[in-house]
Formats: structure tokens, sequence, C-alpha cells
């Protein structure tokens, strides 16, 4: 039986929903875990508390995972959208009636604060459940398809979808519920069984869900969790029918060249320097609002997150005023409940320093540090909330990746400037426009390269679920939500239905060449094209 050991009580919220979340763990013994594999220390990164420690998955026990999942997909299809509609309704009342449960476990692993946890991730899980739920038989359905061809006149011409049997997904650590169980739903809707890696250092909201699951009568093997190593997501990789990743370009490039053996389809939403492009014309109280909240929110540790703002030159200095004089108000520490903090912890010390550096590169080479700019001495991993101005883009937070709390603001001419600098990089995932007038914006999003552009708003188009999100350039492959976001873990078949026809076809054998020059004629009768 594999063996779970919690920490002390931390004498807050935030470490009760851990507990049961590694109790879960223990209960879920018979999943595969192997006694023989390291235990995976689970930390609080707002206090370095160990939270959990867990037995993790080795090559056997996924196997066995691996086959328990394909002997279970079979009947889990047969129950149709309706009975699968049925079980994730259910699953969507848990999620609401474990809504605090759920946000404690969340804070406890990955250090964000309460609001970060029950609005983005708790709320994104439930609406997601539901959407999924009604949407799936509609995206899913066969599909009537016309044909101009002559050589199908009179059929029945359709396309089904059918599920791709194992999907694998691979999440990341700072959205434990959101990009890891968020990105399950589709594939379960469509019919797939679900093994779920999670971060290592965020594995127990998963394990939650699993708990759920079960709870509410999934069938078992139909959705698991597999706590194990990263080097054994090869593994993982290997033995499923369709992956899906979300994390860093260069580990989403490994994962689709080690798919790329087995001719593995796969989903990669990767990494994102996100533009913001603030017009003259815009409303700079909303604008600085924003600026402030979708850069800091989840401590920055959001894909789509404000990474990068480009301000034209007659408003940059009141833009940056009113910027300053928000985020100093902005506090900062260890989550204890609902309302305690704005920003909490990083998630881990690799990421913390990265932020450290990008603030370090930018200061010594003349960047203005107007709030901020330091780590937060104690046990947790905090780093202030940074504005940065007069940036360039020769500066490491303009061009890298830096998820965390930080806002590098750089002055540009006009609208032409902020458009080639948004553009002057290898990410086009997310970005805003802020203009007074919404033609402009449109015409300014259309020039930006990514998957998403937002006028007058950033992030919330994630949570309209019918748009397809996903990155353009080193961003990403494909796309989660919309139809797509559910097609992707299906497999076409084209299907064609002879009802009424001759005995023998016109262009069937024996060849003629009075047939043949007819045939000519038709073509070009029909694709022809008039001169004169």
């Amino acid at each position: 039986m594999a063996e779970v050991e919690t920490a002390r009580r931390t004498g807050t919220s935030d470490g009760e929903g851990a507990q049961a979340a590694a109790q879960a763990a223990a209960e879920s013994s018979s999943s595969g875990r192997s006694s023989t594999e390291s235990r995976l220390e689970v930390r609080n990164p707002a206090t370095g508390e160990v939270i959990a420690r867990l037995e993790q998955v080795d090559s056997a026990g996924l196997a066995a995972m691996v086959e328990r999942a394909r002997a279970a997909q079979p009947a889990w299809e047969a129950l149709g959208f309706e009975g699968r509609g049925r079980l994730l309704r259910e699953l969507q009342q848990w999620v609401l009636r474990n809504d605090t449960r759920i946000a404690d476990t969340i804070v406890a692993e990955n250090g964000k604060a309460f609001e970060d946890a029950l609005l983005a991730e708790v709320g994104y899980a439930a609406q997601a459940l539901g959407f999924w739920a009604k949407r799936a038989p509609k995206y899913l359905a066969d599909e009537k398809v016309h044909s101009n061809s002559p050589f199908v006149f009179g059929r029945k011409l359709r396309v089904r979808y059918a599920p791709v049997g194992l999907v694998g997904v691979i999440g990341p650590w700072n959205y434990p519920l959101t990009n890891n169980f968020g990105d399950c739903i589709p594939a379960l809707a469509a019919g797939n069984a679900v093994i779920l890696k999670p971060a290592s250092l965020t594995p127990l909201t998963s394990l939650l869900l699993e708990e759920g699951t079960r709870e509410v009568g999934f069938p078992e093997g139909v959705f698991q969790v597999a706590v194990m190593p990263g080097r054994m997501a090869g593994e993982l990789i290997d033995a499923v029918d369709y992956v899906m990743f979300t994390g860093s370009t260069e580990v989403g490039r490994k994962v689709m060249e080690r798919a790329a053996r087995t001719l593995t389809p796969v989903g990669l939403e990767l990494g994102g320097k996100d533009p913001m492009i603030v017009l003259a014309d815009a409303d700079l109280e909303r604008a600085a609002n924003a600026a402030v909240y979708y850069s800091m929110q989840n401590t920055g540790q959001t894909c789509i997150s404000i990474e990068r703002v480009y301000v034209e030159e007659p408003v940059y200095d009141e833009f940056v005023r009113l910027v300053v004089e928000k985020a100093r108000k902005l506090r900062i520490g260890r989550p204890s409940g609902p309302g305690s903090v704005d920003v909490g912890a990083m998630t881990s010390p690799e990421q913390l320093e990265i932020v450290e550096r990008h603030v370090r590169d930018a200061a010594e080479k003349g960047a203005r540090i107007l709030v901020g700019g330091k780590r937060v001495d104690g046990d947790g991993l905090f780093f202030e909330p940074t504005v940065i101005a007069d940036v360039d883009h020769s500066m490491l937070c303009m061009r890298e990746e830096t998820f965390g709390p930080t806002l590098p603001i750089m002055k540009v001419r006009d609208v032409d400037e902020a458009i080639r600098l948004a553009n002057d990089s290898p990410y086009g995932l997310q970005a805003s426009v802020w203009t007074r007038d919404t033609e402009k914006g449109m015409r300014v999003a259309r020039q930006v390269e990514a998957g998403a552009c937002c006028v007058n708003d950033a992030l919330v188009n994630y949570l309209a679920l019918e748009l397809p999100m996903g990155g353009w350039k080193a961003s990403g492959l494909g796309s989660r939500h919309g139809a797509d976001g559910i097609r992707k873990y299906t497999k076409k078949q084209s299907i064609l239905i002879t009802r009424f026809a001759p005995k023998r076809d016109l262009h069937m054998f024996p060849y003629r060449a009075r047939t043949t020059r007819l045939l000519g004629r038709l073509f070009r009768l029909l694709w022809g094209r008039r001169r004169g």
C-alpha cells in the first residue's frame, strides 16, 4: 500500500485541503503507485513547510495504469454523451460542494491568493464541467457534407468524430486545477480515458479531483492521476494516443520530439510574452487597473498575463503614475483565507530566481524600478510587486518570459511602433489593445501576432469557452476551448453511403475511348475557364 505522510497543521485554512488531498492519495494505492520509487515532498511555497509526502509511480505502476485505462475506455465511450454528461454534471456539483476545500489545497501547494484559487480555478472548473457536458454532443455530432463533385452525386457524405482512446495530459504548476484537470474535461466528454501527470510541485489538487471522480461514480480507470518524476513523462507519451502539454516552449519542443517517435498527435500551450498596447485615447484609469491586476494576479504566474506594456508618448507619464499609485497598495504575504492578501507566493525557487535576474538586468541597463524590485526576506518564496519604467528591448524583461509579479512599461512614439515592438517576439499567445475607439482597436488587434487579442480588456477571453485559445509562433500548437478544443481528442472518419446507383458506373472498367472523351468534355464544361 502506498504510504502518504502529511506535515503538521499550519493553523490556518490553507492546510486543510492539502491534508485531504494527501489522504486521497493514500486511498489511491490501487492505482499503481509503487513503493520502490522515492517519495515526493510537496511544500507550501509561502512557508517552506512540507505538507505531504507521496509515493510516486514507477514504470510498472504506469504500465498498470495504462492497462486499466484502456480496459475501461470502451465502456466509458459506450455511455454516450448523455451518460458521460450526467457524470460530468455530478462532478460539477461535487466541485461546488467542495469549493473551499479545493481552493485551500491550491493555495497550500501553489502559494497563490485564495481569490486566485477560487475564482480562476474552482470557478473555471465548475463552468467547464457544465460547458463540455452540454457542448460535447453538438461539437462532436456527425456532420453532413455537401459536394459539388459529379462523381459522388446522389451519395450521402458524413464526418464522424470518434475518441482517440487514451489521452495523456501533462499539466503545469501555475494552475493546478484549470490547466491540469481542466484539459481532462473535454477529453473525458469525448469518450476517452485520461491519465493526468500533474507537476511535481503541485500534485495534491489533481489527486483531490481524482477523489471527486470516484465519489460521483466515474468508472474505475477512466480518470487516473500519475504522480511521477518528470523524467518519466516520456513513458507516458509513448503509451497514449494523444498528448496535451502545458508548459514552457523549451519543454514543449521535447514533448513534440518524443511524440514524433510514435506519431502521437500533440496539443501544446506554451510560453508567452504578452503585450499590452495603450493608445493615447485610452481610458487610462481602466487601463491602469487592468495592467496592475492582470500582471500581478496569480503572482504574475499566468501564461496569458500582461508581461510588457507599450504606451503612446502623450499619455505615458500619466499612465505610469496611475500604475505606480495602484501597485503600491497591493498586499503581499502568506494567504490565510479570503481577503487576506492580494499577491501570494511564487511557486518555485527557480522561477523566483528568473524574476530576480530580469529585474536586476533591467536596472543595470538603465530602467527605473518605481515599485518593489526585490525578494521578500523570510521562509516563503515572495517577490515584491514590481513596476519598471523606461525599459527597452535590450532588456530581458521585455524579451524573455518573466512569469512573475512585474510590470515593465515602455514609451512609444505611435501605434505603428507599438505594433512593431509587440510583434518583435518569438512568442504569440495573448495581447491587448486599449483605446476608446473600438474600431481602431479592432484594426490594431488584427495586426498583432497572437492567438488571442482583447480590446479594452485582458485574459477574460479565456472564460469564453466558445472561443479557441491557442498560441502562434513559439507559443503553442493547436488550441483549447471551442470546437477544436474537444475535436482534437478525436479521430475523424469520413463516411460515404451510396443508396441508389447503377450496376456499373460510367468511369469503371472496361475503359472505352468514347466514354473517356465524353468525360473530358464534361470536365471542361464544369471547370473550364471562359476566355475573351
